[in-house]
């Protein structure tokens, strides 16, 4: 069966090769972009099948939330799988950030990591109640991040960002599976993207890779296998999961 998704985060990183993964399954999907309209749109073109979409607007606003799910819904005809992937990762150590600028990181990552897609969670949830088909079948699949566990003492917003992710996951697992919705997580280490390069290529580099018992940092299409088994091939029982995808370079 043919999907609709909807992809957040997915103009580069970790997003574009879910987007792909996915739509290399025979999914229909939605790329989201922040900003970048232009780089949204390569993904989306370079997706194999056909039906596929761009939609654009800043997660960190309620309003904006609402309009992207709006122009999903217009463009594929509806949503099935919501895939919450977009975030920011900005430093903030507590020793050297001025407290404006310490409110500020924390409010923005907030905004962006946890509310922006407990919002959209809403409005998916809402949608998959509403429509005529009923919610049956439903997903809500989230990136969260080792650095739940492990503390980020660099971007303590985003640590603590990715652990309430997790936990609304698994909290929205238990309201939404007497409607047959699934909500899943998946919880990355390290991973080589643009943005990691600067870090992996750096005098940093070999310690990052250390982290691992296999001595390397994952590639975006190793997590994007994940999130695309959680999305549409995971049995419903593994609903409220969060599956660890780090290398073994954190356990708990």
């Amino acid at each position: 069966m043919t999907l609709s998704i909807l992809v957040t985060g997915a103009s580069r990183g970790i997003g574009a090769a879910i987007a792909r993964e996915l739509a290399g399954r025979g999914h229909r999907i939605a790329v989201h972009a922040g900003r970048d309209v232009s780089a949204a749109r390569a993904v989306e073109e370079g997706l194999p099948g056909s039906g596929h979409a761009v939609v654009v607007g800043d997660v960190g606003d309620p309003v904006a939330c609402r309009s992207i799910i709006d122009g999903v819904v217009q463009d594929l005809g509806g949503i099935d799988v919501l895939v919450n992937n977009a975030g920011i990762f900005e430093a903030h150590p507590i020793d050297s950030t001025s407290y404006e600028d310490w409110q500020q990181a924390w409010r923005r990552t907030l905004d962006v990591n946890l509310l922006g897609p407990a919002n959209l969670a809403w409005l998916v949830a809402r949608h998959l109640l509403d429509r005529p088909s009923g919610p049956d079948g439903g997903r809500l699949i989230s990136v969260g991040s080792r650095g739940a566990y492990r503390g980020e003492p660099v971007t303590p917003a985003y640590g603590a960002s990715k652990a309430a992710l997790h936990a609304t996951t698994q909290s929205l697992a238990v309201a939404l599976a007497p409607h047959g919705i699934l909500a899943a997580a998946v919880a990355p280490g390290f991973v080589e993207t643009d943005m990691g390069r600067t870090v992996l290529d750096g005098p940093g580099g070999d310690a990052v890779r250390a982290q691992s018992p296999f001595n390397r940092v994952a590639t975006p299409e190793e997590i994007a296998q994940a999130v695309a088994w959680l999305a549409t091939e995971a049995p419903i029982w593994v609903s409220g999961t969060v599956v660890d995808a780090n290398g073994a370079s954190y356990l708990r």
